[in-house]
């Protein structure tokens, strides 16, 4: 019992009783939460609770190749976007609704997601830097990633862009398909470099790294939280709803967070700050239930308004073609009958090999040029997400994730059972189109309206198309033409009128199987004062309230050209590093 105690990889302990007063309290154990958490506690005069709607990870969580199963699972928030306006979307969907999983349990979405470690690019912190936030320049922002990391490719750890000996492991999956190795080939053939995505130069393929440990998701819980489980300042509530953080109407200071646990509601203080981290839905949900938010649509529950800020609008994500598929001869693919096999279960459990460690079926990344993109060429528009499998693979859990109806899956999947396929996810990486969350109740209970609003700028449209044309000519490739590669060409029901390859035929095809890998972001917008947009300031504090902060990915100004994952980590690591200087800052001051 003793040894299972100082297990750095214990689960953290549910605290059973809280106090009535922390110093902070933390609202969301995600990719950002858990983080923040953990940094703060980490000063041993401070008291840290962190509370947590869903409950704890699991060893189906566990492995990566089943992230797919982890979704649409007690551990997913299962929110739905709204059906569209007049620019459709998620046609081949059930409802015109595309599914948006969230992580619902400690460590949040990097316990759902397929792990993919990537930072974005240097000029997206730029950017953000020339907008008004003075500290987000890259330089400011890498030794942040630095500090999490600890890389476990020798190769990667000698380069300055990476580190190790950090809470969050990262590395490449020990195992991969033959295929793998054809996409970097394919991307040499048509002039890119392989290269480390993360580091100097953003543009060209590489094999994914991603947050996994030995064989295992290395969730932001399993990272921050488990070595630091024995703290006794630090507190974790799971299964703890947040309905609203309470503020004073006149000093405008967040004082305490009410939340039901158990069936119970409770009120806990917070002395110095409540740090709200729910994620790009959960945290601009609470802070208009809160009374943070727009006049006018605050007005319309009846919520009395503290600070009149655009909470919930500049909503962006990664947005793509889903289905893309592309047939081989070869049996080389990931079938879910191949590996699904009593030989590969063992090779996972006694080994922490196999099959079953691949990032969520993601064997390979790669960052183009389409025309629309800068000419500097260094700030590509376009990523791939490559798979040695398709919809065909696992038809039927990947009907359930995606929501896709059943006529367009028997019309253009069903075919294929048997087949040998492999897809390019093409993701529109600086969308200029923008949604927005906004309340549909006063009852915390009640999910948001979310509108992603994809595709109201035609350029969204054009690059995508450009996008999809440049994976034809990776399978065109001779990497991919030794295994006899072509496209399925199979239209979906809704597109049969348009050629294929027209840009007819392809936009309707996206705005049919709309494919999102779930990166929403930029709901409390950060910028200065003089931004009429901005919901935080550049040290994410909630522009017109005291005492209250918003640290995850809902904070970036603009969505990042990349995974959201990794930089959500940063944001975490640097709120957290704010929130120590400034209040060591008012202690000198004071002193």
């Amino acid at each position: 019992m003793k040894y299972m105690n100082h297990d750095p990889e214990t689960h953290p302990t549910d605290a059973r009783r809280l106090y009535r007063e922390y110093d902070f309290v933390v609202i969301g154990g995600g990719s950002a939460g858990a983080v923040v958490a953990s940094r703060l506690s980490e000063n041993p005069k401070w008291t840290v609770l962190l509370l947590e709607a869903g409950g704890d990870e699991n060893e189906i969580s566990d492995i990566p190749t089943l992230a797919g199963y982890v979704q649409m699972s007690e551990m997913d928030w299962m929110y739905q976007t709204s059906p569209p306006g007049d620019s459709p979307y998620c046609l081949a969907m059930i409802g015109d609704r595309c599914n948006w999983p969230r992580g619902k349990v400690l460590g949040g979405s990097s316990v759902l997601n397929a792990m993919i470690y990537v930072r974005g690019n240097k000029r997206d912190y730029e950017q953000w830097a020339a907008n008004g936030n003075t500290g987000w320049e890259y330089e400011n922002v890498l030794p942040y990633f630095l500090k999490s990391e600890d890389n476990r490719n020798p190769y990667l750890t000698k380069t300055p862009y990476h580190q190790s000996g950090g809470y969050l492991t990262v590395q490449e999956s020990p195992w991969r398909t033959p295929l793998s190795i054809a996409f970097l080939q394919a991307g040499k053939e048509m002039g890119y470099e392989v290269r480390d995505l993360n580091g100097e130069k953003q543009t060209g393929f590489m094999l994914s790294q991603g947050t996994i440990r030995r064989g295992s998701r290395c969730s932001t819980a399993k990272a921050f939280l488990r070595p630091v489980h024995l703290r006794k300042n630090l507190h974790i509530a799971l299964r703890s709803q947040v309905q609203k953080i309470l503020i004073d109407p006149k000093s405008k200071r967040a004082f305490a967070v009410r939340f039901v646990r158990n069936g119970r509601q409770y009120i806990v203080k917070a002395r110095k700050e409540v740090v709200l981290s729910a994620g790009a839905i959960g945290s601009p949900q609470i802070l208009m239930l809160s009374g943070v938010g727009p006049k006018e649509h605050l007005q319309d529950f009846k919520i009395p308004v503290l600070s009149d800020l655009k909470v919930g609008h500049n909503l962006q994500d990664h947005v793509g073609l889903g289905g893309l598929t592309f047939i081989v001869d070869d049996p080389i693919t990931f079938q879910k009958d191949r590996y699904q096999t009593m030989a590969v279960a063992l090779e996972y459990i006694l080994k922490e090999r196999g099959p079953m460690t691949s990032l969520g079926g993601v064997e390979g990344l790669a960052f183009v040029n389409t025309k629309y993109a800068p000419e500097s060429g260094l700030w590509p528009d376009i990523q791939y997400h490559f798979a040695p499998s398709s919809i065909n693979s696992d038809g039927e859990q990947v009907k359930k994730i995606t929501g896709l109806r059943d006529s367009v899956y028997n019309t253009v999947y069903k075919p294929l059972k048997k087949a040998e396929t492999w897809t390019l996810l093409p993701l529109l990486l600086r969308p200029r189109s923008t949604g927005w969350v906004r309340l549909k109740s006063k009852d915390p209970n009640v999910y948001p309206d979310i509108n992603p609003n994809y595709f109201t700028h035609k350029e969204d449209v054009l690059t995508l198309i450009e996008g999809i044309r440049i994976a034809l000519n990776i399978s065109a490739t001779q990497a991919f033409q030794r295994f006899n590669s072509r496209p399925h060409k199979m239209p979906f029901p809704g597109c049969r009128q348009y050629e294929f390859d027209t840009d007819e035929y392809w936009e309707c095809s996206i705005r049919h199987f709309t494919f999102t890998i779930y990166h929403p972001t930029s709901t409390c917008k950060m910028g200065p004062s003089e931004d009429p947009d901005a919901v935080v300031d550049p040290r994410l504090r909630v522009h017109g309230i005291n005492n209250l902060r918003v640290i995850d990915a809902s904070i970036m100004p603009t969505i990042v050209s990349g995974n959201t994952n990794a930089p959500t980590i940063m944001i975490g690591e640097k709120g957290a590093d704010m929130i120590k200087e400034d209040w060591d800052n008012k202690i000198r001051s004071s002193g």
